[in-house]
């Protein structure tokens, strides 16, 4: 890594995303990683889709080992223009309303909504129909 260090633009970069030519933005830092393809272990399928943003949490999120951060270094092409990558918005999920995962209740007000006017009903004509036969 010696050397004057090139900086490329995420626009740069993100040209660089297919299988015969393979650029990732880790850290900060830029890496050719094209000649890795096939040596890969999770696949060269897992560094293209990666191709065009900062990897940074697709990397971490892996966990690789000390060999593998040290194996970076002979990838490394650059820095990255961080004034490039867009900084990233927290998602905020919608607000619902709050789910009752005890249906009893809920179940039962419906029910006995449904019932009583049935119930009242029946009564009513119940005695009229006993008033009449009497």
């Amino acid at each position: 890594m010696g050397g004057e260090r090139k900086v490329y633009t995420l626009a740069e970069v993100a040209g660089h995303n297919n299988p015969k030519d393979c650029w990732l933005v880790i850290d900060g830092k830029v890496y050719n990683v094209t000649k890795f393809l096939e040596d890969h272990p999770g696949g060269d399928d897992v560094l293209v889709s990666a191709t065009g943003k900062d990897a940074t949490d697709d990397f971490e999120d892996v966990g690789h080992s000390t060999s593998a951060r040290a194996t970076m270094d002979e990838f490394y092409v650059g820095d990255i223009d961080t004034s490039t990558i867009p900084t990233k918005v927290k998602y905020n999920p919608p607000k619902q309303p709050h789910y009752n995962q005890d249906k009893t209740p809920e179940f039962l007000i419906k029910l006995l909504q449904f019932l009583v006017p049935l119930v009242i009903l029946g009564f009513a004509v119940g005695i009229r129909f006993y008033n009449k036969s009497s």
